[in-house]
């Protein structure tokens, strides 16, 4: 594989990291759109017999951020539901979203 795909997705996966780490919006924005660019030139080369324990310790990274990632939306939603704010529950059965459920306003002016 081209070694610099890999290293770009490294970049991008360490990028993401410190965006997560950092609660910053807008960098986790570009840091998202160029991991997935690194991982379309890297899927598009070649797999080498050698790059596939690197492989394996990048998509080992991305799973590691993605926990963290659903982390910081739990906080958030936990976050939400205090303040009286929800989001919908899920799907109808016709794979439409469902209505949101009781929502107690903020503050009343």
């Amino acid at each position: 594989m081209n070694v610099t795909a890999l290293d770009d997705l490294e970049a991008a996966l360490k990028a993401e990291r410190d965006a997560l780490s950092g609660s910053d919006v807008e960098a986790l924005l570009v840091s998202t759109e160029a991991k997935l660019k690194a991982l379309r030139a890297a899927e598009a080369a070649p797999l080498a017999a050698d790059d596939a324990p690197r492989v394996q310790a990048l998509a080992q990274y991305n799973r590691e951020n993605g926990l963290l990632l659903a982390r910081r939306r739990r906080a958030v939603a936990f976050a939400l539901g205090q303040l009286g704010r929800t989001e919908p529950t899920g799907y109808d059965p016709r794979g439409q979203r469902a209505g949101a459920g009781y929502s107690r306003p903020i503050a009343v002016a």
